[in-house]
């Protein structure tokens, strides 16, 4: 008798919706469990592709700073640079400016010399002539 119910056509349609019912609940959750993955592992991926993001503006940030910090010191080595060359033009002047003037009291020192030995030599007519003559009275 228990045999014969449980093989009853009610009883198997019962088992097999039971059966039904437990698949269709089981394949449920595996897609709910499926899609909960499905939006951990994208909040994942977007939170790995923002930190990406950051490293790289973090990057970009520190490289402009290198180059601006390059960029000044390089500025301030031309600057240097320029200012050692216009104090040795300076000095390039300077001592053009004493040989110049050097030679400038040189030649008026020779000039001198040498208008001093044509006074003393009559040249140049700097001496009056004395004349020697014997005169006849």
């Amino acid at each position: 008798m228990v045999e014969e119910s449980l093989n009853s056509e009610d009883i198997k349609l019962e088992i097999q919706r039971q059966i039904d019912e437990g698949r269709k609940r089981l394949a449920n959750e595996v897609a709910t469990q499926l899609e909960k993955e499905k939006k951990a592992a994208l909040i994942e991926a977007r939170q790995k592709e923002e930190q990406a993001r950051k490293e790289r503006e973090e990057l970009d940030r520190m490289l402009e700073e290198n180059r601006q910090r390059v960029e000044e010191a390089q500025r301030r080595e031309a600057l240097e640079q320029l200012q050692k060359e216009e104090e040795r033009y300076r000095e390039l002047e300077r001592i053009q400016k004493q040989k110049e003037e050097a030679m400038l009291r040189k030649k008026m020192e020779e000039e001198q010399e040498q208008a001093n030995q044509m006074k003393l030599l009559g040249k140049n007519k700097s001496r009056p002539k004395l004349s020697f003559a014997i005169g006849s009275k």
